[in-house]
C-alpha cells in the first residue's frame, strides 16, 4: 500500500509539472506571438504614414509640403541606417555602439517629428514661417548623424569583404600550386642538368692539353711540370744541372 501511495504522489507530482511546462510554454508563445503583432502594426502604421507624407509632399504646396518633405527624409535616413546596422551586427560587433547612439537619435527625431507634427496644424503662417528654418536644421543634422553612421558601416562592410577575398584568392593561388606540383619537379632537373653541363664544360677546358690555353696560363703548366718532376724525383738532379750550365766555361773566357 505504501508503493502504491507513493507512485500515486509521484504521478501528481509528474501530472503537475507537466501541466506547469505547458501553461509557460503556451504564455511565452503568446508573448512572442503579441510582440511579433505588435512590431507588424507599427511596421505597417509606419509604412502608412510614409505613403500618405510622401504624399503631402506633392499635394501640398508651401509649408505644409515643407514640413512632409522634412519628416519623410528624417524617417527614411533613421530607417536605412538601422536596417544597416542591425543586418551587421551579427558579424561585426563594434557595431553595438552605433547602434545604441542611433537609438538615441531615435529619442531626438521621434521628438522633433512630434513637433513637426504640431507645426502641420499651425494656423498661423508667421508662427509657421519662424519655427519651420529651426526645426529643419534640427532635421539636417540628425539625418546627417545617421547618414555618417550607415555611410561608415557599409564602408567597413566593403573593406572587410575586399580583406577576405584578398586572403582567399591568395589561398586558392597556393592550393593551385600545390596542386600542380609536377611543374616545379620538372624544373628542377632541367635546371641541375644546365648547371652540370656547363660545370663540366668550364672544368674540361685546362685538361684538354691546348698549348694556346697553356702559354695563356703558365702557372698552371709550371703547376703541372712540377708535379711531373716530383712524381719522376727529379727535382734535385735537374736543379743541379741547370746550376752547371749557369757556371761559364773557363776555356771560353781564356780564349
Amino acid at each position: 500500500m505504501e508503493a502504491i501511495g507513493a507512485l500515486g504522489v509521484l504521478l501528481v507530482l509528474f501530472g503537475i509539472g507537466a501541466v506547469t511546462l505547458v501553461v509557460l510554454a503556451i504564455l511565452r508563445t503568446g508573448r512572442a506571438l503579441a510582440a511579433k503583432v505588435e512590431r507588424t502594426e507599427v511596421q505597417a502604421r509606419r509604412a502608412v504614414e510614409n505613403v500618405t507624407l510622401r504624399a503631402r509632399t506633392y499635394t501640398r504646396p508651401g509649408a505644409q509640403g515643407e514640413i512632409a518633405a522634412v519628416r519623410l527624409a528624417l524617417r527614411t535616413s533613421l530607417t536605412g541606417t538601422r536596417e544597416v546596422l542591425q543586418g551587421a551586427v551579427a558579424s561585426d560587433g563594434q557595431l553595438t555602439e552605433a547602434l545604441q547612439l542611433l537609438g538615441r537619435l531615435d529619442a531626438h527625431a521621434a521628438e522633433l517629428d512630434g513637433e513637426l507634427r504640431m507645426l502641420e496644424r499651425e494656423p498661423e503662417q508667421s508662427r509657421l514661417a519662424v519655427k519651420l528654418p529651426e526645426l529643419r536644421e534640427r532635421a539636417e543634422r540628425i539625418t546627417s548623424s545617421a547618414e555618417s553612421m550607415r555611410w561608415a558601416a557599409q564602408d567597413r562592410m566593403h573593406r572587410f569583404a575586399q580583406d577576405e577575398l584578398s586572403r582567399l584568392s591568395e589561398e586558392c593561388a597556393s592550393e593551385a600550386g600545390a596542386l600542380r606540383h609536377w611543374d616545379t619537379g620538372a624544373a628542377d632537373p632541367a635546371s641541375g642538368a644546365g648547371a652540370g653541363a656547363s660545370g663540366g664544360a668550364a672544368v674540361g677546358d685546362p685538361v684538354v692539353g691546348d698549348p694556346v690555353s697553356g702559354a695563356g696560363r703558365p702557372g698552371l703548366a709550371a703547376a703541372g711540370r712540377l708535379s711531373a718532376e716530383e712524381a719522376l724525383k727529379l727535382g734535385e738532379p735537374l736543379t743541379r744541372l741547370a746550376g752547371r750550365l749557369r757556371k761559364p766555361n773557363p776555356g771560353s773566357s781564356a780564349g
